[in-house]
C-alpha cells in the first residue's frame, strides 16, 4: 500500500533536483564520500515511530552497502585510473559511515543487526508468507567474477557500469521505503534515506559521464 506524505514528496523533489544538477554538483566536487548534504527536517519535525519497513530497509541496506565496498576495495589492486581510485575510496569512506550509522540505529532499537557482509537477497512476506527475493542493483556471482577478474581500462569499465547499476538499486530501494505507508517517518532513518537518495543519485551522474569519456572519446575518466 502507498501513500504520500510531506516527508516523502521532499525526498523526492530533492532526487529530482539533484538529478537535474547533477553534472555541476560533480563539476564543483560534491562528493559521496565528502560532506554529505543532508535532507532538511521539517522544521515542524516532531519524534515519529519507527516501522518494521524502516528495520527492513536500514537491515538490507546494510548488506548493498557491502557488496560495494567489496567492488570499490579491488581498484587499488586491479590497475584502475586514479579518477576511479579515488571515486572507490570516496564508497569505501562513505559507505563504511553508513554502515555504522545503520547499525548504531538498529541496535539502539533492540533489533538483529547483521554484519556488513554483501547480501545478494533480502526477506519479503506477502500475505503472512515470507519469501527470499534479490535486492535491486546487487551484482550476481558472475558479475563480481568478471569484474574480480579485469584489470586496467577494462576494470574501469565494468567498475563503473556495475556501480551504477548498484547505485540505481539502492535509490530504488529509498523509492520503495518513501513509498510505503508511514515508513521513513523516524528522523534518522528519513535523513539517511534522503542521504542516499541525494548522494547516490548525483553519483550516477558523475560516472555516467567518466564512462562516457572511456567509452566514446578514448580518455581517462
Amino acid at each position: 500500500m502507498t501513500t504520500s506524505s510531506p516527508r516523502r514528496t521532499l525526498a523526492l523533489l530533492l532526487g529530482a533536483v539533484i538529478c537535474g544538477g547533477a553534472g555541476q554538483a560533480a563539476a564543483q566536487g560534491h562528493s559521496h564520500g565528502g560532506q554529505h548534504t543532508h535532507a532538511a527536517v521539517p522544521a515542524d519535525s516532531v519524534h515519529r515511530p519507527w516501522t518494521a519497513a524502516d528495520v527492513h530497509f536500514m537491515s538490507h541496506m546494510i548488506g548493498h552497502h557491502a557488496q560495494a565496498i567489496e567492488m570499490a576495495r579491488l581498484a587499488p589492486t586491479h590497475g584502475a585510473n586514479p579518477t576511479v581510485r579515488r571515486l572507490a575510496e570516496r564508497v569505501i569512506n562513505a559507505q563504511q559511515d553508513e554502515i555504522a550509522t545503520m547499525q548504531q540505529w538498529l541496535r539502539d532499537r533492540k533489533q538483529p543487526v547483521p554484519e556488513a557482509r554483501a547480501s545478494a537477497t533480502m526477506t519479503m512476506t506477502t500475505n503472512g508468507v515470507e519469501h527470499q527475493m534479490r535486492m535491486p542493483g546487487m551484482l550476481t556471482d558472475a558479475q563480481m567474477k568478471q569484474l574480480g577478474e579485469a584489470r586496467g581500462p577494462e576494470f574501469d569499465r565494468l567498475f563503473l557500469t556495475f556501480m551504477i547499476q548498484h547505485h540505481r538499486g539502492a535509490v530504488a530501494m529509498v523509492e520503495e521505503l518513501f513509498g510505503t505507508h508511514g515508513a521513513g517517518q523516524d528522523d534518522t532513518v528519513f535523513k539517511f534515506a534522503s542521504d542516499v537518495n541525494v548522494d547516490q543519485t548525483t553519483e550516477i551522474a558523475r560516472m555516467q559521464q567518466m564512462l562516457v569519456a572511456i567509452l566514446f572519446d578514448g580518455g581517462t575518466p
